[in-house]
């Protein structure tokens, strides 16, 4: 089995190690946990009474904020680790 080799200094990701929490607005935070805990965008978009194209540029806004920060969220399961990481959710809110 050959052996592991380092990553490249530019793939290490100096925001998630100082923990640096993405600053999401009211309204980002609020649609996030929605989403967070529905099974669909179009879900959180009848509970809030918005059209799922807002529920999904809301989302997108949200992912590209950890990305800027160097941590990205590409998938549910990993906005949701990144939010329970800064603290806008816990899993005993799910």
């Amino acid at each position: 089995m050959p052996a592991l080799k380092p990553l490249p200094t530019h793939a290490v990701n100096p925001s998630a190690e100082r923990g640096e929490r993405v600053d999401l607005s009211s309204r980002e935070q609020e649609i996030l946990i929605a989403w967070l805990k529905a099974d669909t965008k179009a879900a959180v978009g009848e509970t809030l009474f918005l059209a799922d194209s807002t529920v999904r540029t809301y989302v997108q806004r949200i992912r590209e904020k950890y990305e800027r920060a160097g941590r990205p969220a590409r998938s549910k399961a990993a906005l949701l680790a990144r939010a329970i990481q800064d603290g806008y959710i816990s899993v005993d809110d799910l």
